[in-house]
């Protein structure tokens, strides 16, 4: 064989085996060299778009560092303003505060001032009060002191390291207040004491269809007294058993006292968020800031670098979002007016034990009434798809299921999902659920895997004159005429070469979206298989003294399972291809896939490497299984019967050939 259709062979054989292990679908056909090079060419754009669009490092850091300089500029939305707050109020900064090995939120709060143009004054000194809630799901410190919650954090999760609860809000690392202006002076809420009015005493607890409600009011001055007819209020509404909380800010008597200059006040939302998770390479690329615009699609900032954007349509919902909780405010009535979101990576903080900053600043609308309210509600719960499903507000798109490609969505959605949470009833171990689904997923499929490996078998029935007719047709030019011949071959054998690669592109969807099904599947969260102590995130059976580079410091078994499964596997399929096993090379490229596999899946979700790896066996075993239920004899005859037929031309094989036929005419006609 000469030196150049080695080469051609070698680089085809090379794309089959990326497919059978990506994709490892029975006896996939091997394709033609413009699909070769098409998939070349697109790994290669992605490869090197990757490469453009990184930040460099000192861009990540200028960005770091301008997005920290916008979020303590974000107090105010215009140069004037910030020149007033600048002359009437005075600063100071708060440090970091380690909490429960936390990383603290970094924030500028105003020191308490008495001024007599301002008309909350008396509210800036006062005595800590605080009032506690329990319901099935939370556990809620309040506090009088800027009449937010203190503390929510959820009974049912747990942080990865299992020794506390997780929390979704706590104001050492979390902003919560609204700004405005009275009487040209900056009202940051989060400075001044409120009066803390309750439905239940506190340490209660609610439960089932319960409710409660928590106020906190702060009211304008009377002199030296409280007016207590003119105040702001902030209504907390509360279900025992659900994770939405009906949020309530109340203008009473303010109509007057507000400096009303665009129609909207502003809501300070910021959020330096803690490391909940196992696994780094999985939580910091599904952390950041979501949006629903009012008659839009859900979008977001980017989650794998550093961003800011100025969102001025009128919004739903904004979320927070972590790998597997979100909080998320939702606007009931009028619309979110615009939104200042900010996403970065602070570089001065420890990575251990933080993920990323989050920052909103958000319009709310607003009117100089008598009485006026915004209505709202704070989600505050896990990324469950059942859960946010049940809301009907767009809220599991927070869930990375593949919406970009909606077949990827339609396998999790209408197919995965449902399936996981029909064996769940069951309470079957997730290991046991995991192989079922993958059982029913391949009996599913198992119609197309007899016809692919029927239509291999045929390949391989006509091999013999495929090489007559590349004897025959041995020079470059002859291209056309051998590609005309080998058509013609096919059709007359009744063999159709899509047949192999249709099991390939029904499988590539269902492959993808298990990619990013495992990773974001709450249910798998802490949940123990074998040695998996955790299937959402990596199995490890040695941790190493150091890291080896795209591997790691830890050993996955279940991903050394998955390679080697697969190394067998493609040593299976390589022997019905008598080309690919006298190649130079070759072996040594059936054990450098799976390796370099084994390396980039290391540190993925143990769930998804398990699936991988009984998916690989389950398609080894019914290959096998075929292969000996198939009669390559009778195959043969089939292809005889077939060829005795008259063979027809479609409509649109004639069109191809007309038009075959007249560039040829001009291509004589030009040479002459």
């Amino acid at each position: 064989m000469a030196l150049g259709a080695q080469k051609n062979n070698f680089k085809k054989y090379f794309i089959c085996i990326f497919f059978r292990i990506f994709v490892p679908f029975e006896n996939t056909q091997i394709m033609d060299r413009n699909t070769i090079t098409g998939l070349i060419l697109i790994f290669a754009l992605i490869v090197g778009y990757s490469w453009w669009a990184s930040p460099s490092a000192e861009q990540r850091e200028q960005m770091a560092r301008e997005a920290q300089e916008q979020r303590i500029a974000a107090a105010l939305r215009q140069d004037s303003l910030a020149r007033l707050a600048t002359e009437n109020s005075d600063t100071e900064i708060i440090g970091d505060v380690e909490t429960h090995g936390r990383a603290s939120l970094q924030t500028q709060k105003s020191v308490p001032v008495k001024d007599e143009n301002n008309i909350f004054s008396n509210s800036l000194h006062g005595e800590i009060q605080t009032v506690t809630l329990e319901t099935d799901v939370f556990l809620l410190d309040f506090k009088n002191l800027g009449g937010t919650p203190e503390r929510v954090t959820l009974k049912d999760y747990l942080v990865w390291t299992r020794d506390f609860n997780i929390t979704l809000f706590d104001q050492n690392w979390h902003d919560f207040y609204i700004s405005f202006f009275v009487n040209n002076r900056l009202i940051n809420s989060k400075d001044y004491y409120f009066e803390i009015i309750s439905s239940v005493p506190t340490g209660a607890k609610i439960t089932g269809n319960e409710t409660a409600q928590i106020s906190m009011r702060l009211y304008a001055d009377e002199g030296e007294t409280l007016d207590k007819s003119r105040y702001i209020e902030f209504v907390y509404g509360f279900k025992g058993n659900d994770y939405m909380i009906d949020f309530q800010i109340n203008f009473v008597g303010m109509n007057d006292v507000i400096t009303n200059r665009a129609n909207f006040i502003d809501l300070h939302w910021n959020a330096v968020l803690p490391r909940n998770e196992k696994a780094p390479n999985l939580e910091d690329p599904n952390t950041g800031v979501y949006f629903k615009p009012n008659n839009g699609k859900v979008d977001y900032l980017s989650e794998t670098r550093d961003v800011r954007e100025e969102i001025k349509t009128p919004l739903r919902w904004v979320a927070f979002k972590h790998q597997f909780f979100s909080s998320v405010l939702i606007m009931k009535d009028d619309p979110i007016m615009n939104a200042d979101l900010a996403s970065f990576v602070d570089p001065n903080r420890d990575r251990a034990n933080y993920v990323k900053t989050l920052n909103a600043l958000i319009g709310l609308p607003y009117k100089s009434d008598e009485n006026y309210s915004i209505n709202m509600e704070l989600y505050l719960g896990p990324n469950r798809y059942s859960t946010l499903t049940s809301y009907k507000m767009d809220l599991e798109r927070l869930i990375p299921l593949g919406w970009g490609f909606f077949l990827m969505q339609w396998v999790n959605r209408f197919a995965v999902i449902p399936t996981f949470e029909f064996l769940q009833k069951f309470n079957f171990n997730y290991g046991i659920i995991i192989l079922i689904l993958t059982i029913l997923l391949k009996l599913v499929l198992s119609p197309l895997t007899l016809k692919s490996y029927v239509s291999s078998a045929k390949m391989r029935v006509i091999k013999p004159e495929v090489d007559e007719l590349a004897k025959k047709f041995p020079k470059s030019e002859q291209a056309r005429e051998k590609q005309r011949a080998m058509m013609a071959l096919y059709k007359k054998a009744g063999i159709n070469q899509l047949a192999g690669c249709i099991p390939m592109l029904i499988q590539f969807p269902i492959l993808i979206a298990m990619f990013r099904f495992f990773p974001s599947s709450i249910e798998l969260r802490q949940e123990s298989f074998l040695w998996a102590d955790d299937l959402s995130s990596y199995d490890s059976i040695v941790y190493l003294p150091f890291k080896i580079p795209f591997y790691g410091a830890h050993v996955s078994l279940f991903a050394l399972m998955m390679a080697v499964s697969n190394v067998f596997y493609t040593r299976m399929t390589m022997r019905q291809n008598s080309a690919a096993t006298t190649m130079p090379g070759m072996k040594m490229m059936m054990y450098f896939m799976p390796i370099m596999l084994l390396g980039f899946l290391n540190s993925f979700s143990s769930a998804l490497n398990y699936y991988y790896f009984v998916s690989t066996c389950m398609t080894f075993l019914i290959t096998w299984v075929t292969s000996k239920m198939i009669n390559e004899e009778k195959i043969h005859r089939m292809i005889a019967e077939h060829r005795k037929k008259p063979v027809t031309k479609s409509k649109w094989q004639q069109r191809l050939e007309d038009m075959a036929k007249k560039q040829q005419d001009m291509q004589r006609q030009r040479k002459n």
